[in-house]
């Protein structure tokens, strides 16, 4: 198992953690994210390695923005 945390700005709510977990969670290999709404922190625990470009993407596709990883 792989993970690995990153920081996501503009989450204020129950239904973005839930778009931000939708969108990683349809990563191949993700088998896991968890979402710290007060901190921004997003876990993600995978079968392999993932880019951080692909987080990336799917945390802008869902609206948000990683600013550390």
């Amino acid at each position: 198992m792989n993970t690995a945390t990153y920081t996501v700005t503009g989450m204020t709510c129950q239904h973005c953690v839930s778009s931000v977990t939708e969108e990683i969670g349809e990563i191949a290999g993700v088998t896991g994210v968890d979402v710290d709404l007060p901190t921004g922190a997003v876990t993600v625990t995978s079968t392999e390695v993932l880019s951080d470009d692909a987080i990336r993407a799917a945390v802008e596709e869902a609206g948000y923005e990683v600013t550390a990883s």
